[in-house]
């Protein structure tokens, strides 16, 4: 279970600012036969797929990975969508979704053991068993640490998101392709979930049969939450939870591993990750060892708000990550309230630019973050896959409109999607086990013109009043 400790996740997050060394990781021998790629120069051309999934249509891919919510929760009486109204406990008991805001003082364990007690065996009846961590909110627009309190609402794991604190949501949602069937590939937290997002596994290295299950922690003398990575100090390590299902195995959050930013350099494909800071288990590329410890390292975009500028200058990588700042992030206990708009305002730039003509962008959230939703994984593939449902929407001008799709997808299926329509080969890893989102297109339309999102904040909003990098992830 994991630890709250915002004020030593801060200064480590200060510290590794100016101080970066290597961490652990491995070799191993499998099937895989991909070369660490020679890391291709930021400003290398882009090459538009000749033939792929879209035909040569989608130049540019951009992913927005947001914080810790389900269906149930986020999109709560959304049209056409599989979204329930009640819940079950433990007990037998029906309990209805209460309305909760977006910004909240909780939090709710979603790690490995709080996916196993919700999922209850499939039964999807032990929400209310899950750890919750109550605070009184800090002062909007400051950084101070939450501090401890009762918690506000009964039942505080059974709840929505009022659709009048998200209106953006619900419009790209109608609007375009909105996926009541994405599941997260892991089941657990944000550590390995990120590290699914870039390569279809956690697991350490080549070959082993173990995959990293939680967020890293510093053991010493009780669990708090850590630098991830392959960042210093070198005492925090992460659980590895092996084909039975025991977490006993720790090692350091730094892995070696293909991922797909190697198939992307191969291919002369540029990319970049946009990210709040070094050291964060938000930020995936920084545990793999021959990413951060080379020249592909100058990909990854620190802060996350340079998007606007790559943009608006005309810099869109064909690939693109756009990782959220805590108050940005939809996160419990961490986000302000400001997450749809954030997303927004990235859609809107890039509707109103060049680029809206041979851009997908692909929105989703990186884990359950501990919320009730009534779907259980839609199969089972090991000790650590597949977990719970979370949000997924698509815009793009070749997006179905108004369509919900009851296709299965995880985050094998955004990386397949690169792959396929780029022409990458496969990494072999949850992506060749998943779907291509192909559902969720019409290339044979004409492309759709872009109407802006009427956001409540804007790009200028967001860069001009950044604040620094929050630790995320908490409990």
């Amino acid at each position: 279970m994991q630890r709250s400790s915002f004020a030593l996740g801060a200064t480590l997050f200060l510290a590794m600012l100016v101080v970066a060394c290597g961490g652990g990781g491995g070799g191993g021998q499998s099937g895989h036969t991909l070369p660490f790629a020679s890391p291709t120069p930021t400003n290398s051309p882009t090459m538009a797929p000749p033939s792929g999934l879209s035909g040569g249509k989608i130049a540019h891919i951009v992913v927005i990975f947001q914080e810790n919510r389900t269906p149930d929760d986020l999109f709560h009486g959304l049209p056409n969508a599989d979204i329930a109204n009640t819940g079950l406990d433990s007990h037998g008991n029906v309990i209805p979704l209460q309305p909760i805001p977006l910004r909240i003082a909780y939090d709710i364990d979603h790690s490995h053991r709080a996916f196993e007690t919700m999922y209850d065996g499939g039964k999807m009846d032990g929400a209310n068993l899950e750890y919750v961590t109550c605070r009184t909110p800090a002062p909007p627009g400051t950084e101070t640490v939450a501090t401890p309190a009762p918690c506000p609402y009964q039942n505080p794991q059974y709840g929505f998101v009022p659709p009048d604190q998200e209106p953006e949501y619900f419009t790209l949602a109608q609007q375009y392709t909105f996926g009541d069937r994405m599941f997260q590939t892991n089941e657990g937290p944000s550590f390995p979930a990120h590290q699914y997002l870039i390569a279809g596994t956690s697991e350490p290295a080549i070959g082993s049969d173990l995959l990293a299950s939680e967020n890293p922690e510093i053991i010493d003398p009780t669990p708090t939450p850590g630098p991830a990575g392959c960042e210093p100090p070198a005492f925090d390590t992460v659980a590895m939870i092996d084909p039975h299902g025991s977490e006993t195995t720790r090692m350091p959050p730094c892995f070696d591993h293909p991922t797909v930013l190697d198939l992307l350099d191969k291919h002369r494909v540029t990319w970049k990750y946009y990210a709040p800071s070094i050291g964060s288990i938000w930020t995936g590329p920084d545990a793999i060892r021959h990413t951060r410890f080379s020249a592909d390292w100058a990909n990854v975009i620190i802060p996350e708000t340079n998007v606007f500028s790559d943009i608006a200058s005309g810099n869109l990588a064909g690939v693109a990550w756009v990782i959220p700042n805590g108050p940005q992030s939809d996160h419990a206990n961490v986000n302000d309230g400001s997450g749809p708009s954030w997303v927004a305002s990235i859609v809107d730039q890039i509707g109103a630019s060049p680029f809206w003509k041979s851009t997908a962008i692909i929105i989703t959230w990186d884990d359950w973050g501990g919320w009730y939703d009534h779907v259980p994984p839609y199969k089972l593939y090991n000790s650590y896959e597949y977990g719970f449902r979370v949000p997924l929407i698509v815009v793009s001008p070749y997006a179905r409109a108004a369509y919900v799709s009851h296709v299965d997808h995880d985050f094998g299926s955004i990386l397949h999607f690169i792959e396929d329509n780029f022409q990458l080969g496969s990494l072999g890893y949850a992506d060749a086990r998943a779907d291509d989102l192909i559902d969720c297109f019409n290339f044979a339309q004409s492309p759709a013109p872009f109407r802006m999102i009427q956001s409540r904040r804007s790009a200028r909003d967001f860069m001009r009043h950044r604040l620094g990098a929050v630790p995320p992830d908490g409990i």
